[in-house]
């Protein structure tokens, strides 16, 4: 039972340190499964907004302009601040 309760312990510890090692995503290169899985309170509606939005206006300057993308507002883009990345403009 405590190698089970080891086991258990060190597979929760790899998830935890994967959780913290994952890269930003970048919104103006990230395809639609990307930014759907990677930024918290996007679906797949909402990300395709997204790719609509920055087809039409060009790449983001920064995380905040998500906020002119619809469906997406102030509180998102905060949540997700840290896993944002704004590349290649």
């Amino acid at each position: 039972m405590r190698k089970f309760a080891i086991v258990c312990f060190s597979v929760f510890l790899l998830g935890l340190s994967s959780l913290t090692l994952a890269a930003p995503v970048d919104i103006n290169t990230a395809d639609a499964a990307l930014l759907a899985q990677s930024i918290k309170g996007v679906g797949a509606k909402r990300a395709e907004a997204i790719i609509a939005y920055r087809k039409e206006h060009g790449p983001f300057k920064t995380a905040d302009e998500l906020t002119k993308v619809p469906g997406i507002n102030a509180k998102i883009v905060e949540d997700n601040r840290q896993n944002i990345a704004v590349g290649k403009r």
